[in-house]
């Protein structure tokens, strides 16, 4: 049985959420809350398999509850569910540690079979998505001024190459199917691959080494 609670500050949007867990056998909600303050208060108390959390709410944002949330430790995942025209935000929840993100508009199915997805450790969003999303983001920011080479990432110090080599193809969108194909490797090699790069780099799941891949410039907007 999944766990999950609510975030989000619309009555009407907790409510049909909650309809849509509640007629699934795997899944129970275990609370609801309006704010970022009262989400990370219901996380400690009932350690929710799976947040659903909404961005924009009185008090406590989203994004910030994330971050709180993922600094404790716990075993708990975010899924962040936000608007599509709102890309920044969304990245700034990635950023804080949520395991993926969704919009609202979003299918019945779709938002179900994310949350069965975070649950057990894996991303939400198919790569590509959260590929366009950070590109998206990232040419909406100024230009920033020519900069001195910076030295390399430390996260990046302990990767080989070909894990290295992974890494940056993952921060491009590629699934695990396409780099065996590409790289001509067994699935289940590279998923030992990426297992090592998550576990090397400190990365929290699949969201957040392509998020690393941008952070460390392995990976450019296109």
């Amino acid at each position: 049985m999944t766990t999950v609670l609510i975030a989000d500050d619309q009555p009407m949007q907790r409510f049909g959420f909650r309809m849509l867990l509640e007629s699934q056998d795997d899944m129970t909600v275990v609370g609801e809350a309006s704010n970022g303050t009262e989400a990370i208060r219901l996380v400690d108390r009932h350690h929710p398999d799976v947040v659903l959390m909404d961005i924009r709410m009185p008090g406590l944002d989203g994004i910030e509850a994330t971050r709180r949330v993922i600094a404790t430790g716990a075993r708990t995942r975010i899924l962040i569910v936000t608007t599509f025209d709102l890309d920044e935000y969304a990245y700034d929840g990635l950023r804080a540690g949520a395991s993926g993100f969704l919009v609202k508009d979003a299918q019945p199915e779709e938002l179900l079979a994310g949350i069965r997805a975070v649950a057990v450790g894996d991303a939400v969003v198919a790569p590509s998505l959260t590929r366009r999303l950070l590109d998206a983001y990232i040419h909406h920011l100024p230009p920033s001024p020519t900069a001195p080479p910076q030295p390399e990432d430390p996260r990046l110090a302990s990767l080989t190459d070909r894990e290295r080599e992974i890494l940056t193809v993952i921060g491009k969108g590629w699934s695990n199917t396409e780099i065996a194909e590409r790289l001509h490797l067994a699935e289940s090699t590279v998923k030992t691959h990426v297992g090592r790069i998550l576990a090397k780099t400190g990365a929290r799941d699949r969201v957040q080494a392509v998020i690393l891949a941008y952070d460390t410039h392995l990976v450019t907007p296109a």
